[in-house]
C-alpha cells in the first residue's frame, strides 16, 4: 500500500469492517491484507470460503434482518459501507432501511473512528453538462438515486449525532477488465446504439482499483461529514466514450440515434443514464484524500484492460 505508506503499529491492530464486500470491497481488502484485521458482513454463507481465502473474517448476517447484525456493534474501528439499498420494493420506494439499520447498530456500543459510505453521483440528477462539485445541492431524478440521498442523510445524521468521522463517496460508472461487465466491449459487440452528438450527455468514470484506493484513504484521511466525488479526469460524452473504446478494441463504432428513436429502442435503465449530463470535479478527492490516480482517464484504463 505504497500510496499510503506503512501503517503505524497502532493501526495494524485495528479491525476494518466491510459491509457489502463485492468486487470493490475485495480490491480494498487486498490493499489492507496483513495490515489490519479485516471483517466482512455477508448475507451468503456460500461466500465465506472465498472471504477467508482473501484473509477476511466472514460474518453472516443481513441488513434486512436487524437481529442478525446486532453483533456488529463495537466490533470494528473503521467501517466501509458499500451495500446498496434494496431495490425490490418497487420504483416508488425512496428510503434505504439498510443504511438506517446499520447506523443504528453502530450506535449501540463503542463507536468506530470512521465510517465511509459508497454512494452514487446520480444524487446530483441532470446538471445540463455543468461542472459539479460537492457543494451542489442534490436533485435526484430517479427513485434509485433518491434512495441513495436517504442513505447519505442517515450517514450524515449519524456522524453529527455521534462525532464519528463520516465520509460519503459519490461514485460514477465503475470499470475494470476483471469486473463483470467492466468494460464497454460486450455492449459494443451487441451493437447497442448511442445518442447522436446533439443529444449526447457527459458521463463520468472511475477504475475499480482507483476506487478501492479511495475507499482505503477515506477510512483514514476522511475529515468527517464530507461528501467527495470519486472520479477520474476524463471529460467525454457517452457516445465519444464508446467511440474511443471501439477504436481501442478494433471494433465498429456504435450507431448514433436521435433521442426520440433511442427512447423507442433502448431499455428504461439505459435511457435513465442517457438522461443525465454532468462533469464531476475531483479536486476534493485529490486534495483531501491525496489520491493520485493510477488510471487518470479511461484511455489508460481501457488500454490496460485490453492487455490483461
Amino acid at each position: 500500500m505504497a500510496f499510503m505508506g506503512a501503517l503505524p503499529a497502532r493501526f495494524r491492530r485495528e479491525r476494518v469492517l466491510v459491509v457489502g464486500c463485492g468486487d470493490v470491497g475485495m480490491r480494498m481488502a487486498s490493499l489492507l491484507a496483513g495490515r489490519v484485521r479485516l471483517l466482512a458482513l455477508t448475507s451468503s454463507p456460500q461466500r465465506c470460503g472465498a472471504l477467508r481465502a482473501a484473509g477476511i473474517t466472514p460474518l453472516v448476517g443481513n441488513l434486512d434482518d436487524v437481529a442478525s447484525v446486532r453483533r456488529l456493534a463495537g466490533l470494528a474501528q473503521r467501517v466501509l459501507h458499500l451495500a446498496p439499498p434494496p431495490s425490490d420494493q418497487g420504483p416508488a420506494w425512496t428510503t434505504d432501511p439498510r443504511t438506517r439499520a446499520l447506523v443504528r447498530v453502530l450506535s449501540r456500543r463503542a463507536l468506530p473512528r470512521s465510517l465511509v459510505y459508497g454512494s452514487t453521483s446520480g444524487v446530483y440528477g441532470d446538471c445540463g453538462g455543468d461542472w459539479v462539485n460537492e457543494t451542489r445541492a442534490v436533485q435526484p431524478h430517479t427513485a434509485r438515486a433518491t434512495r441513495r440521498v436517504h442513505a447519505e442523510a442517515s450517514v450524515r445524521a449519524y456522524g453529527q449525532r455521534t462525532g464519528v468521522a463520516c465520509t460519503v463517496l459519490r461514485i460514477p460508472g465503475i470499470y475494470a477488465p476483471d469486473r463483470a461487465g467492466g468494460t464497454p466491449r460486450d455492449r459494443l459487440l451487441r451493437g447497442t446504439p448511442v445518442l447522436q452528438a446533439a443529444d449526447d450527455v457527459y458521463t463520468n468514470h472511475i477504475h475499480a482499483d482507483d476506487l478501492a484506493r479511495a475507499c482505503v484513504l477515506a477510512l483514514w484521511r476522511g475529515s468527517g461529514q464530507r461528501n467527495i466525488n470519486v472520479c477520474d479526469d476524463t471529460e467525454l460524452k457517452m457516445g465519444d466514450y464508446f467511440d474511443l473504446a471501439a477504436d481501442l478494441y478494433g471494433l465498429p463504432r456504435p450507431a448514433r440515434l436521435p433521442r426520440h428513436q433511442a427512447q423507442a429502442q433502448l431499455p428504461v435503465m439505459l435511457l435513465s443514464f442517457m438522461s443525465e449530463s454532468r462533469r464531476l470535479s475531483n479536486l476534493r478527492m485529490k486534495t483531501e484524500l491525496g489520491l493520485a490516480l493510477r488510471y487518470p482517464t479511461v484511455r489508460e484504463g481501457l488500454v490496460a484492460s485490453d492487455h490483461k
